[in-house]
């Protein structure tokens, strides 16, 4: 029974608790035990608090008993990423540096899902201080990709990508500020949900760059998203680029319709240089859709030429004023690769990071000009698929090219705009999933989550798991 129970989605097992068929106990002792047993080959956790999760299921027991039913997450084992805050807990962002914080306070995200009844299993591997693709990290070891163990699971948020994916955790959050929730889950298979900048709190997360950062959902579907970011929505004072938007119900907004939908297809930025096979997936994700109703208009925005150059300008910028101290007093505590990368974003003058943030709003309003002729983007989530541990080179149709350049093309623009963007996994390609990226208006998070819900529906991933996991079952 256990082995059945860590398969299944929040939204399977949530009426199962809400009726008591299964106790919060029994699954967060199934998670953690499959979670320890795997930890060795998949790497996905930095720390378990079973103690602390075992006591906090048997008290959501007890309240259930008692009729007290909080929602879908009530008695839900998670794992988060190690970059957010838990009280009294070590948070480490993966780094040498901080390897002994303790915060003495909560993330806002935490908070409130304490709040929700959720279950605290550990924290999950990350690229250090969140600044990396791949999640090879040179402190806490490399995270493997549970399809393909000598692959990435991508980054930074590598660890929650695979630990979904491996049924190591029920849910969790990533964080995202070049792509770092949808590379990882277009790599692992699963769905990640980058909200509108503002929609979540970031505060109690360490940030990595203030104007680019998100913090939002990877789940093993898009209901299960959904759910998530209705408990972790909302505007907090003690977050400066908080917005106030009224937090809908997003669960009971999932129709499926796309009836009508005008699907806005951007051939010259987002269609350029993918892999073939990713293409062909994606091009037929979107066919599906047009065969439920959807309509397809081509949509030119020729500022994103500009894209790439504005984001890493304004992320090594902002990256390296957070870290500007420790790289000048210690700067062999870090990874070689981040290392560089802080030294890198000295570099850039005041001039080059205004231009940046020039570029920047005037793709926002080519975006904005579009969306009053589409109601979203579909893209591809990653233009290529993910290589082995220890590559700094991808395979673009036989062509080695850049990763790291490659692989936050298509994901960039998202924070860049801060729009919302949704990657729901659309097929495999040598074995190794690929994901299909929805963009739409600032706010409509419902509208992405409803036209991945629609393309989830069509199975695109015929029921298949990564060979660990399925081995399990």
């Amino acid at each position: 029974m256990s082995k059945d129970l860590i398969t299944k989605s929040v939204e399977e097992l949530a009426p199962l608790i809400e009726n008591r068929k299964i106790s919060s106990l029994e699954l967060t002792k199934a998670v953690l035990n499959h979670a320890e047993s795997q930890n060795k080959t998949i790497n996905a956790y930095i720390s378990f608090t079973r103690k602390k999760a075992e006591e906090t299921a048997r008290y959501m027991d007890k309240e259930i008993a008692n009729g007290n039913y909080r929602g879908m997450y009530h008695g839900i084992p998670m794992a988060v990423k190690d970059n957010l805050y838990v009280q009294n807990e070590r948070t480490t962002m993966a780094s040498k540096i901080h390897k002994d914080f303790i915060p003495n306070f909560d993330a806002t995200v935490i908070s409130k899902m304490r709040e929700a009844g959720i279950v605290f299993t550990g924290k999950l591997n990350m690229h250090e201080y969140a600044w990396g693709i791949t999640n090879n990290n040179p402190h806490y070891g490399a995270c493997r990709n549970p399809w393909d163990l000598e692959k990435i699971p991508g980054g930074s948020s590598g660890g929650s990508g695979a630990a979904v994916a491996a049924d190591m955790t029920t849910a969790t959050l990533g964080t995202d500020t070049a792509g770092s929730i949808r590379i990882p889950s277009s790599a692992c298979g699963i769905v990640g949900l980058k909200p509108t900048h503002g929609r979540v709190s970031k505060y109690g997360c360490f940030p990595l760059s203030w104007s680019l950062d998100h913090i939002g959902p990877m789940t093993k579907t898009v209901k299960d998203a959904a759910g998530l970011l209705e408990i972790i929505s909302g505007c907090d004072p003690n977050d400066p680029t908080s917005i106030h938007a009224p937090v809908s119900r997003y669960t009971e907004m999932l129709t499926g319709d796309v009836k009508g939908l005008v699907i806005g297809v951007n051939e010259e930025f987002f269609f350029k240089n993918v892999d073939s096979k990713v293409e062909k997936l994606v091009r037929a994700g979107i066919q599906s859709l047009v065969d439920q109703g959807a309509k397809v208009e081509e949509v030119s925005i020729s500022s994103l030429r500009h894209a790439e150059y504005a984001e890493m300008i304004t992320i090594l910028s902002e990256a390296a004023t957070i870290h500007h101290r420790n790289l000048l007093e210690r700067p062999e505590d870090f990874g070689a690769d981040i290392r560089l990368l802080f030294e890198l974003g000295e570099l850039p003058s005041a001039v080059d990071y205004l231009r940046a943030q020039q570029l920047r709003r005037q793709i926002k309003l080519e975006f904005q000009q579009a969306f009053e002729k589409v109601d979203v983007f579909i893209t591809p989530t990653l233009p290529i698929i993910s290589p082995n541990i220890g590559e700094d080179f991808a395979d673009l149709n036989g062509e080695k090219v850049d990763l790291i350049d490659h692989i936050i093309r298509f994901t960039g623009p998202g924070n860049l705009t801060g729009l919302p963007a949704l990657t729901v996994p659309c097929g495999l390609v040598a074995g190794m999933p690929a994901g299909l990226q929805i963009i739409g208006p600032a706010l409509k998070e419902e509208t992405i989550l409803n036209v991945g819900f629609a393309f989830e529906k069509t199975n695109p991933m015929q029921g298949r798991k990564p060979g660990l996991a399925s081995s399990l079952q």
